[in-house]
């Protein structure tokens, strides 16, 4: 099964005509949000029942036995037909999906040979003001392995590659890696270029051969795949190191750090991802700053795709003042108007929390505060979703959010992930707006200073473009000079980059750029 879409997916495709690098980035950005904020999250996503299409619920073709990890009850599946699938694929669209009166009447279940390929089809086809679709987000994905993902494991190295340029000849380079994992152990830091894997030049290969040795190497499907790449460090020299792959990991809060200037301390800290496992570090990254009294805050979630709506109100909260966010709405769930879910105005809008809601901190427990009335947030176009409800949350309580880098994916949109059959099914069915009613953003929401991502520094380093940029705008209030781009980068890239064009810099899991709810119930 192939779970990519428009703006990303689960792997990178070299597309061999094209002879490109494609990103596959599902649903760059954040999705999800229930009616309420998730009190006991589960691996298994029960969406609401949306009363059209519970009666073809669990007819399978192949149906499962034994016990369903995400509930811990015998799975609801009957023996049943892909027809039954199929049908009920159809009706869940008709019932709860946003657009369902855009998608077009007449796409019949029997032109297509699998449910998924059914679902594939069933969205708008309606364009943004800028030309993109405006359903770049719908997929599926398999339901026995989405709760590892959710949980913040993934097979891999532990590296993030940025594609900057995917034509040939492409310029691949490390964005960042993951502490203790195979590609940190190897030596790889952020700033190496990809030159080539086993062989296999990574910015010429242009054969289907070739390119389906890089696709294979880049995303391998199973532990224990060992590859030869050969990368070049920022200082010229070369060197090629193996990596087996395994089950990596992910620490979603990186680089905490404080920082004196003139203007008071600053707190810095890299959100990659809001996977469950981001609620535990955020509150301990949250409660160093505030015991290091920062008086500013440098929110770094450039590569962060989303996850969890949940986690997001919970960062939010903690970068507020109690006095701005108690009991105030951190994002408003608005439906198509069958209203499919029944949900009152009061449950379809997720609260800013005061204290943990038990995705790996024991839930009720006090958030801490940082108090802040104005935050720097360094975004681009892999910045999206719950990240960008991040943002949009704190400006509908009046927080100052300054974007420094580039405009964000745009996914104000959101879904209840929906299990059948073994298949979880993420259509959007809301959409996302603050306590002042905004949430059009599906161009992305524009930088208040634009520069570009500075794959010369790690990140965290104050000298590092976007971070030396937001301490300079929040000590001048002025943007920053855009700085020559260096002699490489200009004879390296030859197209626009993604971050000029909105397409996603990472190849990533499309389970990281979404925005999800996995509960109705509030806290």
């Amino acid at each position: 099964m192939d779970h990519r879409n428009s703006e990303g997916g689960a792997h990178v495709a070299l597309q061999g005509m094209a002879l490109a690098v494609v990103l596959s980035i599902a649903g760059c950005g954040g999705g999800g949000g229930g009616g309420g904020d998730a009190a006991a999250p589960t691996s298994g996503a029960v969406a609401p029942t949306a009363q059209g299409s519970a009666s073809l619920a669990g007819l399978c073709a192949a149906p499962r036995t034994g016990i369903d990890p995400g509930t811990g009850r015998a799975f609801a599946d009957r023996a049943g037909t892909v027809a039954d699938e199929k049908n009920w694929v159809r009706s869940w669209i008709d019932q709860t999906y946003l657009w369902y009166d855009e998608v077009p009447a007449n796409l019949l279940a029997t032109s297509y040979t699998t449910p998924v390929a059914y679902f594939n089809v069933l969205k708008t086809p309606v364009l943004t003001a800028s030309g993109r679709a405006k359903d770049r987000f719908h997929f599926s994905y398999p339901t026995a392995t989405y709760g590892d993902v959710q949980q913040g494991t993934e097979v891999g190295y532990g590296v993030e590659f940025a594609f900057l340029q995917r034509t040939a000849p492409r310029t691949i380079r490390v964005a960042y890696t993951e502490p203790n994992s195979p590609a940190s152990q190897a030596g790889i830091v952020r700033g190496d270029t990809l030159l080539a894997i086993d062989g296999v030049d990574a910015s010429t290969a242009s054969s289907q051969a070739e390119v389906d040795r890089l696709n294979s190497a880049l995303a391998p499907a199973t532990n224990g795949q060992s590859h030869a790449f050969k990368l070049r460090a920022k200082d010229g020299s070369e060197r090629t190191v193996t990596l087996v792959s395994a089950g990596i990991e992910r620490s979603p809060v990186q680089n905490v750090r404080t920082l004196d200037t003139p203007g008071g301390r600053v707190g810095y800290l890299q959100f990659n991802d809001h996977v469950a496992k981001s609620e535990a570090q955020l509150v301990t990254a949250m409660g160093q700053l505030s015991a290091a009294g920062v008086t500013d805050l440098v929110l770094d979630m450039r590569y962060n795709g989303g996850g969890l709506l949940g986690i997001a109100s919970e960062v939010a909260s903690m970068i507020a003042t109690p006095q701005a966010s108690q009991g105030a709405v951190f994002e408003k769930l608005q439906f198509n108007r069958k209203n499919p879910f029944g949900l009152s105005p009061a449950g379809s809008s997720v609260l800013f929390p005061s204290t943990t809601r038990g995705y790996s901190v024991t839930a009720g427990q006090p958030l801490p505060r940082l108090g802040l009335s104005r935050v720097s947030v360094l975004a681009g176009p892999d910045t999206c979703s719950a990240s960008e409800s991040v943002v949009n949350g704190l400006r509908g309580i009046g927080v100052t959010v300054d974007l420094i880098g580039a405009a964000t994916c745009g996914k104000p949109y959101g879904f209840y992930p929906q299990d059948n059959c073994g298949t979880t099914y993420f259509a959007i069915q809301f959409q996302g707006v603050n306590a002042k009613g905004f949430g059009d953003y599906g161009d992305g929401m524009a930088p208040t200073c634009t520069v570009s991502d500075d794959f010369e520094h790690a990140l965290g380093d104050p000298a590092e473009g976007r971070f030396a940029a937001a301490l300079s705008y929040r000590a001048s209030g002025a943007c920053p000079v855009p700085a020559q781009a260096s002699a490489a980068r200009r004879s390296a890239v030859a197209a626009p980059l993604p971050e000029t064009t909105g397409t996603p810099y990472l190849d990533r899991n499309v389970l990281r750029s979404n925005r999800i709810v996995e509960s109705m119930d509030q806290p």
